[in-house]
């Protein structure tokens, strides 16, 4: 949904007849914070591929030399990519293993055009890597975002907020939405340990500091929250690790479809996003 390829093909020939299939891509973040404060390693890759790249059925999804299926209860990801902006390749598995079933999906804007599913709300994950040689497990979460257009025609900008829950208690989801047309919208979610999704009371704004390029950043929740670190920077988006007084850690995404929509960032994008025929 953020491919500079898709939207310029989107205005050459209009949303109804670019087709999605033809830009498709596994995308992998993988951070390792370091021993000092705010000191962060990342290994990034998002190649865009064509419709020939792609095959699909009812328990698998392959694109280029990647492939996603489900295994039972279980979803395992094979991995074979190339990092940006320094070529690394990225080559191993990821299991996925869900705690809980689907919950139930929700609409983000008021047409219902677009909707969001926490599809294993607790889950817990596996990474073996052999390039390079990286193993970690812990804890794991799966959504799914679908909608009918482009998100920067009907949204000016969200945050989503999840925060792990710990000792037995609830998981937290904070989602919210600005349309282009209307008031904003909020999802203040509980998950509980079996699965069942509660909508609770609209928390506390936690005003963060803004990233380099100036995108916007608020938390919520009834306890301060403070920056643990900064995942990911760019000119229309941000991955951050939040971290309550409690001591629980949440990740934190931001995202400006103003800025997006902006000619000198879809210039700057295929440098993170480079694509294969």
């Amino acid at each position: 949904m953020f491919s500079p390829y898709y939207a310029a093909r989107r205005r050459q020939l209009g949303a109804a007849l670019a087709p999605a299939e033809a830009h498709c891509a596994v995308n992998l973040s993988l951070y390792r914070i370091g021993p000092q404060p705010g000191r962060v390693r990342r290994h990034w890759c998002m190649t865009e591929r064509s419709e020939r790249a792609l095959r699909r059925d009812m328990h698998s999804l392959s694109i280029g030399p990647s492939r996603l299926r489900w295994q039972g209860p279980d979803l395992l990801v094979d991995l074979d990519e190339l990092s940006v902006p320094w070529p690394r390749r990225l080559r191993g598995q990821l299991c996925l293993m869900p705690s809980i079933g689907p919950g139930r999906e929700f609409d983000l804007d008021a047409a219902g055009r677009h909707r969001w599913q926490p599809i294993a709300p607790q889950a817990r994950l596996m990474l073996d890597l052999k390039e390079p040689a990286l193993r970690w497990q812990g804890d794991a979460y799966l959504d799914h975002n679908r909608g009918e257009r482009p998100l920067a025609d009907d949204f000016a900008h969200w945050q989503w907020q999840r925060e792990q829950g710990a000792d037995g208690q609830p998981s937290r989801i904070d989602y919210l939405t600005q349309p282009r047309d209307g008031p904003a919208r909020a999802l203040h979610l509980a998950v509980t340990r079996d699965g069942r999704l509660h909508a609770q009371p609209t928390p506390a704004a936690r005003p963060l500091p803004h990233t380099a390029w100036g995108i916007a950043r608020t938390g919520h929740g009834p306890d301060a929250l403070a920056l643990a670190g900064t995942l990911e920077s760019g000119p229309f988006y941000a991955r951050s690790l939040l971290q309550s007084d409690n001591g629980r850690l949440a990740v934190h995404e931001s995202l400006s479809l103003d800025r997006f929509d902006r000619p000198w960032v879809q210039a700057m994008l295929p440098f993170r996003m480079p694509r294969r025929g």
